[in-house]
Parts: C-alpha cells; sequence; structure tokens
C-alpha cells in the first residue's frame, strides 16, 4: 500500500483517541480551560453519564469572538509560544488539542464574552464540520457544551461503561479538581440532581469545611496537617492518621502545582512513610500539595497529563518520605485525645519533628540505654496478686483506692496523657485513670513501639549492638554490584554489618527496620506477663515519649479511650 498524507478529519479522531477516552475526560479538559481562563465559579451539568451532554459554564476571561476559529484549530494555544515556555508550564493546559479533539467525535457548541467585549459570540462544530461565528447573549465568560460523544465513531462508543459508571468517573473527578483549588466554588449537576456545590473559600483556614464536604467529616477529623519546605519545594496538605486507614486506596489525592497526577514515585514515597504504622493489607488516606520550580517538573508525559516527570526524581521522593514521616512520628498520645479521633489543635499543627509529642521521665524505665534494649526480663518486678477473673490488682480496695493519687502526684501535677495505671486486665491490657476518663493500653503493642523507635534511633545514631560472625560470609558479585556495595559502605555499617548491600538506600532501610521490628516484637511484653503499678505506669510514661506510639509497628492500635460521658452512655446515666 503506498504512502499518502491522512485526511484532517481522521488525523482529529485519531488524537482524539488519545485525549478523548471518555465523558470524564472531556469535563476534565473543559474545566483546566476554565481554571486557566481565571473561572472562580464553574458549573457542570451533566445528562445520561455525559454520554449526552456535558456543559461547562464559567466566569472567566471568555474568548474573543475573533479567535474562536482559532480555538478549535489544532495545535493553537494562547498558554505556550516557545519552547522555553513548554519547559516551564504553569498553566493545566498547553498543547491545544483538547476542543479540537472534543469537537471530532460530538457535537460542540461554545458560546463565549471577553471581558473586553460588547457583546458575546458563539460557534459550532459537529464533528470536525465547522460552522461561522455569529452573535449570541452571554455575560463574561464561557458555556461550552458538549453532545453525544461519539456519535460518528459508533466503535469508540461501544466501549463506554453504563450511564452510573461514567457518572461516577465524573463526580470522582469533580471531586480530585474541588480539592486542587479552594479559591473556586464548583457545582455538578446531573439532570435536576445537585451531586456536589461546594462555595469559594474567602481565606486560608477554612479548607477543612471543604475536605469534609467532598471526603467526609471522618477525614478532617483524621487527618494531621502537613508543611514543610526545602528550597524551592513545598509540600503541604493533610495525611490521614493510621488508625483511619481505608480497606480501599480510594481517599487518596496528589497535587503538583495544583495539577492532579497519580504519578507512581510520589505514592511510594507515601507508602514508605506509612509502612511501619499502618496495617497490612490498608490504605492511608492523604491530600497532599508538591509545590516547586516549574522547570523542574515536565508535565508535557502523558497523554492526559496525570503523571508528572521530576528534573531529579530521587531527590524528590526524598523529600516527600522525609517530611511525610516527621509529620508521623508526631501520632504519640496526647492529652484529651484519643488516638481514634482527632482534636482540632492535631489538624493545625505544623509537621515539624517531634510535634505533639510529652517528655518526661518514667517511674520505671522498661528499657535502659546502658543495657541490651531487648533485655528487660531484669526489669519486670513481682506482679501484685491476681484475680480470678485474670485483673492484677493492689491488696485491698482502700489501696486500689489510694493508688492512682499517690502515684499521679508523685510523677507530678500536670496531668499525663495516659493517665495512671489502676489494673491489668487477663495479663494483656493495662487500665489507666485519667479526668476525662479511661485509658486501655494493648501492653505488648505499646512496649514493642516503644521497643522499636529505641533500636531505630540506636541505629541512626551508629550505636546498633552487632557481632562479628566466626567466618565471614562470601558473596560472588558482579563488578558494577561490587560498586554499588562500597558505595553503601557507611549505611550498612550502621546497621551492624561490616560490608554488605542488595539494592538502593530505601531498601535497605526497609531491610533493616523489619529485622528491629522483628527484635522488638520478640522482645517485648507478651500476654499473661504480670506487672505492677509502677512498671505500668513506666509503659504509660514510655509511649509518652517515643514517636507513632499510637500503633505498634504492624500498624495495630496501642491503645484508646472511653469518656466519662461514653461511660455514662454503656451505663445509661444521665437520662
Amino acid at each position: 500500500m503506498a504512502i499518502k498524507v491522512l485526511p484532517d478529519e481522521l488525523i482529529d479522531q485519531i488524537a482524539a483517541g488519545e485525549v478523548i477516552e471518555r465523558p470524564a475526560s472531556v469535563v476534565k479538559e473543559l474545566i483546566e480551560n476554565s481554571l486557566d481562563a481565571g473561572a472562580s465559579r464553574i458549573e457542570i451539568d451533566i445528562e445520561r453519564g455525559g454520554i449526552g451532554l456535558v456543559r461547562v459554564r464559567d466566569d472567566g476571561r471568555g474568548i474573543e469572538s475573533e479567535e474562536l476559529p482559532l480555538a478549535l484549530a489544532r495545535h493553537a494555544t494562547s498558554k505556550i509560544s516557545s519552547l522555553d515556555d513548554l519547559e516551564a508550564v504553569t498553566t493545566l493546559g498547553f498543547r491545544g488539542e483538547a476542543l479540537p479533539s472534543i469537537g471530532s467525535v460530538s457535537r460542540l457548541r461554545i458560546l463565549t464574552r471577553a471581558a473586553s467585549a460588547d457583546r458575546g459570540a458563539e460557534i459550532a462544530v459537529n464533528g470536525s464540520e465547522l460552522a461561522a461565528v455569529k452573535p449570541a447573549a452571554h455575560p463574561t465568560g464561557a458555556t461550552v457544551e458538549m453532545r453525544d460523544l461519539f456519535f460518528n465513531v459508533p466503535a469508540r462508543r461501544k466501549f463506554l461503561k453504563s450511564e452510573a459508571t461514567e457518572l461516577g468517573h465524573i463526580a470522582r473527578l469533580i471531586e480530585r479538581l474541588a480539592l486542587s483549588r479552594f479559591d473556586v466554588s464548583f457545582r455538578l449537576r446531573h439532570g435536576m440532581r445537585v451531586l456536589l456545590d461546594v462555595p469559594a473559600l474567602d481565606g486560608e483556614g477554612n479548607e477543612l469545611g471543604r475536605l469534609a464536604e467532598v471526603l467526609g467529616a471522618d477525614f478532617a477529623e483524621g487527618a494531621v496537617a502537613v508543611s514543610h519546605a526545602a528550597g524551592p519545594v513545598m509540600l503541604s496538605g493533610w495525611a490521614g492518621l493510621p488508625t483511619r486507614s481505608r480497606a480501599q486506596p480510594d481517599q487518596q489525592f496528589w497535587f503538583v502545582n495544583g495539577r492532579s497526577v497519580r504519578d507512581r514515585l510520589l505514592m511510594n514515597a507515601v507508602r514508605l512513610a506509612y509502612r511501619d504504622v499502618l496495617y497490612h493489607g490498608r490504605y492511608p488516606a492523604y491530600v497532599l500539595y508538591l509545590t516547586l520550580d516549574p522547570k523542574l517538573v515536565d508535565v508535557n508525559a502523558h497523554p492526559g497529563k496525570l503523571e508528572v516527570r521530576f528534573r531529579d526524581s530521587r531527590q524528590i521522593h526524598e523529600f516527600v518520605f522525609r517530611a511525610l514521616e516527621r509529620a508521623l512520628a508526631g501520632t504519640s498520645p496526647e492529652a484529651n485525645a484519643a488516638p481514634a479521633a482527632s482534636a482540632p489543635a492535631q489538624l493545625e499543627r505544623a509537621s515539624s519533628a517531634g510535634a505533639g509529642l510529652w517528655r518526661g521521665t518514667s517511674a520505671l524505665p522498661l528499657y535502659s540505654r546502658s543495657r541490651d534494649p531487648w533485655t528487660i526480663a531484669a526489669l519486670i518486678a513481682d506482679a501484685a496478686p491476681e484475680t480470678a477473673d485474670g485483673v492484677s490488682v493492689v491488696p485491698t480496695a482502700s489501696t486500689a483506692a489510694r493508688a492512682p493519687q499517690s502515684l499521679a502526684s508523685s510523677l507530678g501535677d500536670e496531668e499525663q496523657p495516659l493517665g495512671t495505671a489502676i489494673a491489668q486486665l487477663h495479663g494483656v491490657y493495662i487500665l489507666a485513670q485519667t479526668a476525662s476518663g479511661l485509658v486501655l493500653v494493648d501492653m505488648h503493642a505499646a512496649h514493642e513501639r516503644v521497643l522499636y523507635e529505641k533500636l531505630k534511633a540506636d541505629r541512626a545514631s551508629g550505636t546498633v549492638a552487632s557481632q562479628l560472625l566466626l567466618e565471614p560470609l562470601t558473596v560472588a558479585l558482579k563488578p558494577h554490584e561490587l560498586d554499588v556495595i562500597l558505595e553503601q559502605r557507611e549505611e550498612w555499617s550502621r546497621s551492624g554489618f561490616e560490608i554488605d548491600a542488595l539494592s538502593n538506600t530505601h531498601h535497605l532501610e526497609g531491610v533493616a527496620d523489619r529485622v528491629l521490628g522483628t527484635l522488638a516484637c520478640r522482645s517485648a511484653i507478651h500476654a499473661n506477663r504480670r506487672l505492677t503499678l509502677p512498671e505500668m505506669n513506666a509503659l504509660l510514661r514510655q509511649m509518652e515519649e517515643t514517636e507513632r506510639a499510637n500503633q505498634c509497628n504492624h500498624g495495630r492500635p496501642t491503645w484508646t479511650r472511653l469518656s466519662l460521658q461514653q461511660l455514662d452512655q454503656l451505663f445509661l446515666r444521665g437520662r
């Protein structure tokens, strides 16, 4: 077959295949144009899941009437004009492909009025058949109306899902866009039913309201604020507490310079940050914004602009991982707050290292820096007598009543977040009394986290206890493998090995942390180990000083609180 130039109509439809996959693709392109035009209010109307109608109306700058035919021409755009502009893109759209692609596979109509124009204008295209521009009544802004998607490409239409499924894709898209721009109002309507209507925020500090509107009150109540900057790069947003993890990754949102992306590098950095505070098979929830110099990121790396390419991907990965790790390090016991609930102050605090930690001294440490960190048997004294139902208590009722007050006095006037131990249940749980209610602590999970963080701190400071093998282990390596080992010799040394290497640093850290986690788990207090009240209080104080103490290193919660109000409700008091 001879080589020939394809007709323009076929070229447009081929290009549309890359840009327009489903109705949600149309909505995305049109709303991004509205945002680039400076819109502060965007209204989206949908019929038949977007297959019958997609209408996007905005109050942006609009389009000059004489430029309307150009707006429907391939690779015609007002957003870039040179290679330098392409290397530092600051707008959501820039290729000039969206409108001509949509017009080639649907019946498209644009009504607009520029801010400087006396009247509006209208243009229509019917499957690449362009009509003449004509006057039309319209306020400043633009309305783009698409009907009958893929009416002229039956093969493409067969691949669309049900109307409910396509509408679901559009709804999730609008949620992402609403989270990307708090200063813009969005309204999504399907037929006569309003699915989402969020007003624009008039200033900072009200973001949690939109988070609750879009993602539900649970997210806003169970997240910590993230704010960390280094040079030209800044990470901000909200990271869900490990105790508010989800069965599916349906509340994970990344924005790079205001653009919604699903980037593997960024998602992997988050996964690493949560790796030892999240229970197996659970997924974190987060809304995170990465802001950096546009020259440091290439947004022209994916047809749908859903993935980006960083100039220094390794540095970005490390920055995100460390920033989130520091934010999650603050998930330790706080006064008047249970780990499954989040006080307003918890949402407002920055992610500086050690945020929200309580500092103090333990009455009886369960680990000692002068001992092997996992040797605790010598520190466990004879326990108090145990009752038939497995509750360890002090011998008499009068002594039990006095013990919490005397112990609290010895620890200082200020109440400790986890209160004062009063009993041990079935050799597994510690009961502690606080001014606001009752605290239950899983002693093994809590002690496991305390030991694990101690071991990690020792490894980071180069004080890991290690013992040389009688005979060195010899491994045959290729030259490039040996180079990697030599480059990472210091890191392996801090982990207790003289020389060894398997992969990159994060892999090494993960292997080392898993070893330390196993040591902590095997060495922590196990069930049926009876503790005295001073030993229970010592564990509570250690928890208050330990980062990530709300979960063990397997991600299980270590403690919870029942408030006086909850206790009253259990017994119907006050009714």
